[in-house]
């Protein structure tokens, strides 16, 4: 089981206080590079005045002429997005990349993204791999995640379970369900690791707990199979079926296969525990 890179672009904004929008006007034609990134954040948001995202790229590209990296990053994802410009990955591309050589983390894994997937520039994996490192070594979860999966793969870097697992495991820390149910995977399987069940149902439970539909899956077949944790046919009733919900066909499956070994007891208890289940978002399953 694989998971795809997340290759959303996020866009962000530069940290302010919803300053005075004419205040802001004024520093911004003064020409202060930090007001007219603002600036731009508060056409793109409508704050203080009507959203424009024409206007928005406008002091954007002000700021990001003198340097200003969140601008950049802000003006390369409104070239990715095509909100006030026309959509043009080359140009995205190029200012992430001079955000990116600044340091910011951001800009540096959604260069990555464009490397990857060839958006803007020719597709390198081995491009990708270095702007994704560069992110992950700041901590930016989703770089560390994707530089994982790379590893995992032998896309850009020589295939290696063990690196794959450290960047995975970073990532999971981090609170990221997809990295949480990989690691699980690892565990499961002992790529990377030592097999170890109790250690994939930890992290299992972790992206289940989420909402993420293959850990719940794969936390039921751990339940069914008794690895890691007791048998127990209505825990894995209960994890089949939010995988179900959510549309996993092999979950509704099993339990379609499960159900006639149960007693109408057993059935009615697990349904019961299902329901507090989801309707709890996954936080009292038990």
């Amino acid at each position: 089981m694989r998971y795809f890179l997340l290759l959303a672009a996020l866009i962000t904004s530069t940290a302010f206080a919803a300053p005075d929008f004419d205040e802001t006007m004024t520093a911004a034609k003064q020409g202060v590079a930090d007001a007219q990134a603002n600036l731009g954040d508060l056409y793109r948001l409508g704050k203080g005045v009507p959203k424009n995202d024409a206007e928005a790229v406008k002091w954007y590209r002000k700021a990001a002429d003198q340097g200003d990296a969140q601008a950049q990053y802000n003006l390369g994802l409104m070239y990715r997005l095509g909100k006030g410009v026309p959509e043009n990955d080359a140009e995205a591309v190029k200012w992430y990349r001079k955000a990116a050589d600044q340091g910011y983390a951001q800009p540096q894994f959604n260069l990555g993204n464009m490397y990857y997937k060839g958006d803007g520039v020719p597709k390198n994996d081995a491009e990708a791999v270095k702007w994704y490192r560069k992110a992950a070594d700041q901590g930016h979860a989703n770089a560390q995640f994707n530089l994982g999966l790379l590893y995992r793969l032998g896309k850009g870097v020589p295939e290696n379970d063990a690196e794959a697992v450290k960047w995975y495991r970073k990532a999971a820390d981090q609170g990221i369900a997809s990295a949480q149910t990989t690691l699980g995977i690892m565990y499961d399987n002992g790529d990377g690791v030592p097999e170890n069940d109790a250690e994939a149902v930890t992290w299992y439970r972790k992206a289940a707990d989420q909402g993420d539909v293959d850990a719940q899956y794969n936390l039921g077949n751990m339940y069914y199979k008794g690895e890691g944790v007791p048998e127990n046919s209505i825990r894995a009733y209960v994890w089949w079926s939010m995988a179900k919900t959510q549309g996993k066909e092999k979950a509704a499956s099993n339990i379609d296969i499960f159900k006639p070994q149960m007693t109408k007891q057993q059935i009615a208890q697990a349904q019961a525990l299902a329901a507090q289940c989801y309707e709890s978002n996954y936080k009292d399953c038990d």
